[in-house]
Formats: structure tokens, C-alpha cells, sequence
């Protein structure tokens, strides 16, 4: 249970996550900010207005799934780390990308191996880096996307480089 030990459960996990059916038309976010926190950054982070509110900036933030397009500007933003970028939709057999913040040194390349952690910290499997975003904007919080197992897009939430 999250208020015991800061991870997130498999029941909890459940309503943040986007029904099968949006993650085959293609990347979508997920929100794993369980927390009723005085926060926001993704809200206006959001161009298509995907993320909102519902009853104030302690809420947690609620996403419309089908109106995210997993552009990813919401990943970054989120000082919690909660956000990521799911594609299911990836043109390698069985396997997926999972985009996240990354925010340690040294910041990972692309085509870089990395070990693949779960939400304890614990290995899943070795990843492929895709694509490393960093600009300046980002104030120094990297987007790393990974290709991982498709099947275990939900366990993987971290690297190690």
C-alpha cells in the first residue's frame, strides 16, 4: 500500500492506467501521482488539455486518455517523476517504448544498454535507450526513452546507467 511503503500497488495502480484499447492507437501518458499534494506543473505543461484538476491544485491530477497524445510535454514538468510516456505501438516485435525523466548524471545516450528497474529499484531486464531529450527548458531533467518487453511496459519505472 503507497502509505506504508511509498510504492505504488498493483490496485492502485489499476485506474491510472489507460484501457487497452487506447494503447494500441499509439503513445499515451500515464500518471502515477497518488498523492493529494499542492501541485500542478502537468496541467499546463498539457497542450491539448488532457490533464485537469477536480477539485483544486491538491487533487490529484485526473488524465483523459483518449485526448492525450503522448506528446510527452507533461514528462518533464512533473517535479514528482510520475509521468511517463507509453508507446505500444512500436515497430519492433514485442517490444514498446517507455519514455521518463531522468534527472541523474551521467545522463544516458542513445543505443546506450541500461539496466531496466522496477518501482523498488529492483533489475527487470537490460534496455535499449532510444532517444535522449535534454534541452535547456527541460532545466536539466532529461526525457530518456527505452525500448523495453512490451509485457513489461507497467513493471519498469527507472534506469541504471
Amino acid at each position: 500500500m503507497l502509505k506504508n511503503t511509498g510504492i505504488i500497488t498493483s490496485e492502485e495502480l489499476k485506474p491510472v492506467l489507460p484501457p487497452q484499447n487506447r494503447l494500441e492507437k499509439g503513445p499515451v501518458a500515464i500518471i502515477e501521482c497518488l498523492q493529494d499534494i499542492p501541485c500542478d506543473p502537468c496541467v499546463s505543461a498539457c497542450p491539448v488539455k488532457a490533464i485537469q484538476m477536480q477539485s483544486g491544485i491538491t487533487d490529484r491530477p485526473q488524465l483523459d486518455f483518449e485526448t492525450c497524445t503522448g506528446c510527452g510535454a507533461c514528462v518533464p514538468k512533473c517535479p514528482g517523476l510520475a509521468i511517463f510516456i507509453v508507446n505500444m505501438k512500436h515497430n519492433v516485435p514485442g517490444k514498446a517504448l517507455l519514455s521518463m525523466s531522468y534527472e541523474l548524471l551521467p545522463v544516458p545516450a542513445k543505443d546506450q544498454e541500461v539496466d531496466a528497474l522496477d518501482r523498488t529499484g529492483k533489475f527487470v531486464c537490460k534496455a535499449k535507450v532510444a532517444r535522449v531529450i535534454n534541452p535547456p527548458a527541460y532545466d536539466r531533467t532529461a526525457v530518456v526513452t527505452i525500448e523495453v518487453p512490451a509485457d513489461r511496459i507497467n513493471d519498469i519505472r527507472s534506469i541504471k546507467v
